[in-house]
């Protein structure tokens, strides 16, 4: 059954939508990552956000591949597409450069709202890069299976202190 009432929104309205949404999702996603980081402690809560995003990167980037009517192999600029539709990529300010001649894709985040937020909070800051692998090559992965991730700079180790965080895709044929 389709929503009636967001039928009749108009565009400007649906896309403060999406943007209230993505917010709303992402503070969900940090509210019980609290909740297990206070009783159980940082291990543990990471552990749970390992596991968590093992599963939905595989459902958001299938979701995402099917609504652009991408390709089995849509390549490096699939991914490139598929990373501007993320549900955090309208909170976040990020790049997405091509290089060695379209062989290699870079996507840098400069401005990281968790980050933010725990700083803001006086927390300290998430140490991200452990789930970020697991996010980052299972986003590519389903996207594009030929598709390689590194991590290029990623709290806690930081390599490049322009961004919160970069990471190199390559297309292996």
């Amino acid at each position: 059954m389709k929503n009636e009432y967001l039928q009749s929104l108009a565009k400007e309205e649906l896309i403060r939508l999406i943007e209230d949404y993505s917010k709303n999702w992402l503070a969900m996603d940090g509210v019980w990552f609290q909740s297990v980081e206070r009783t159980h402690g940082m291990d543990e809560a990471m552990y749970h956000d390992g596991e968590a995003w093992k599963r939905f990167t595989v459902i958001e980037a299938g979701r995402i591949k099917r609504f652009l009517g991408l390709p089995e192999h849509p390549g490096l600029e699939g991914l490139a597409s598929a990373l501007r539709l993320r549900f955090y990529a309208n909170l976040n300010e990020a790049d997405i450069l091509m290089e060695d001649e379209g062989k290699t894709l870079v996507y840098r985040t400069r401005t990281c709202r968790v980050q933010q937020a725990r700083e803001r909070k006086q927390m300290p800051f998430h140490p991200c890069k452990p789930v970020g692998e697991i996010e980052y090559a299972g986003f590519a992965h389903t996207i594009d299976d030929r598709i390689t991730c590194e991590c290029i700079s990623c709290f806690p180790e930081v390599t490049d202190p322009t961004c919160c965080c970069a990471w190199r895709f390559r297309l292996m044929e």
